[in-house]
């Protein structure tokens, strides 16, 4: 796609953010057409150090400099940056950006057309509490002790939410010429990703909690397969498909005759909702 025909062309997008969200974040809006700036302090990025071939993924398509706002020049060079660009990405503690003066009543201020997203951890007067997406999924109830979470679910859904809060920041702007803030607390992305476990959904012996045999993770020959045949339509064409009587005993045993992939490429043929399991 041409970059005219991107919805974000021509927005100028600048971004102190580091680690995760804020950095996927910007990757998807740059996807969008956004010309993106990326601010970093002298020590770098300490997603480049534990991941990077990802960072230089997320980072792709922008321009990324170093500039030490601990420095008035460098918060000079920030505030110039920010006088040509109509959004802001953060992801500091409001007390850091105060010092800063990157606050918002500061930066309104000086930049009446600019819009912010602010990534905090927890929203309100909690929002200088530091944490990480482990702790933001603690406070949720997603974990599973003493297993550390493979999908950062907090950070990464966060990363989405905030594009959303951009694109509405973008949109006000468009109509009143008027910047404005808008914050996005990884703790209430991490609790609202609970809901479906909270309501039972997902739990043991809930809908989609192991009780229903056709929505479930089956052992292969080699590998594991996921079947997710919900609706009666899809139900009734496998258990045509495998001669099966639909009970889980039964279905251990029809998977266990074939690989994974070959269940897979079974499934495919004829519509079923299956997949093999993949590592990441």
């Amino acid at each position: 796609m041409d970059d005219v025909q991107l919805p974000l062309a021509g927005v100028r997008v600048v971004s102190i953010a580091t680690n995760l969200p804020g950095p996927a974040a910007a990757h998807r809006l740059q996807l969008l057409g956004a010309q993106v700036t990326k601010v970093e302090p002298p020590a770098g990025d300490l997603l480049a150090a534990a991941a990077p071939a990802y960072y230089t993924k997320l980072s792709q398509g922008q321009e990324v400099i170093v500039v030490d706002l601990k420095t008035a020049a460098g918060r000079e060079q920030l505030d110039a940056l920010l006088q040509d660009a109509e959004l802001f990405i953060t992801s500091n503690r409001p007390t850091a950006l105060a010092k800063l003066g990157l606050d918002w009543s500061s930066l309104s201020a000086r930049h009446p057309g600019l819009s912010q997203v602010a990534i905090v951890g927890h929203p309100g007067v909690a929002a200088d509490v530091p944490g990480h997406d482990l702790t933001y999924q603690a406070h949720a109830g997603t974990l599973q002790p003493p297993l550390l979470p493979t999908v950062l679910v907090a950070d990464l859904a966060g990363a989405e939410r905030a594009v959303a809060e951009a694109v509405t920041a973008l949109h006000i702007a468009a109509r009143t010429g008027v910047g404005s803030y808008r914050e996005v607390a990884l703790s209430d992305v991490a609790t609202d990703l609970a809901q479906p476990a909270k309501h039972g959904m997902t739990t043991p012996g809930g809908f989609i909690g192991g009780v229903l045999p056709q929505y479930g993770i089956y052992a292969a020959a080699e590998g594991w397969v996921a079947l997710a045949a919900l609706e009666p339509h899809f139900w009734a064409a496998f258990l045509e498909a495998s001669r099966v009587d639909g009970s889980r005993e039964s279905l251990e045993a029809f998977f266990a005759c074939r690989t994974a992939r070959d269940w897979e490429h079974w499934a495919h043929e004829r519509g079923l909702p299956l997949a093999a399991v993949r590592a990441p």
